[in-house]
C-alpha cells in the first residue's frame, strides 16, 4: 500500500515557476513508479510527467517537455516536478499516482493523491 500526498501549489504569473512535491509513505514506494497528471475543470485528466522507480528513465507529455522536470528522491519517499515557465492554459488540480508499471495512461495507476491546485494568471 503506497499513500501519496501532493504539496506545493499556489497562484503563480505567466511565467513563473512553482515545484510541486509528492510525499509517500509505505513501505513499497521505491518499488514503484511515479507519474503526475492533471486536470482542469470541464477537461479529462490528462498524462503530465513520470518516472521510474530508480530515476532512471523519465516520461514527458509533449505539452510540458522543455519546461517541467520530475525527479525522485527515494531516501526523502518524495518525487518533485519542477515547473518552468507557465502558461494560464497550465492551470489545474495536480496529481501524483504510483504504478508498478512506467505507463502514460492513468487508468494504469493504483495510487493516488488528493491532488493540489496550480493556477497560472495572465
Amino acid at each position: 500500500q503506497v499513500q501519496l500526498a501532493e504539496s506545493g501549489g499556489g497562484l503563480v504569473q505567466a511565467g513563473g515557476s512553482l515545484r510541486l512535491s509528492c510525499a509517500a509513505s509505505g513501505r513499497t514506494f521505491t518499488s514503484y513508479n511515479i507519474g503526475w497528471f492533471r486536470q482542469a475543470p470541464g477537461k479529462e485528466r490528462e498524462f503530465v510527467a513520470a518516472i521510474r522507480w530508480s530515476g532512471g528513465m523519465t516520461v514527458y507529455a509533449e505539452s510540458v517537455r522543455g519546461r517541467f522536470t520530475i525527479s525522485r528522491d527515494n531516501a526523502k519517499n518524495t518525487v518533485y516536478l519542477q515547473m518552468n515557465s507557465l502558461k494560464p492554459n497550465d492551470t489545474a488540480l495536480y496529481y501524483c499516482a504510483a504504478a508498478l508499471s512506467l505507463r502514460t495512461a492513468y487508468s494504469a495507476y493504483d495510487y493516488w493523491g488528493q491532488g493540489t491546485q496550480v493556477t497560472v494568471s495572465s
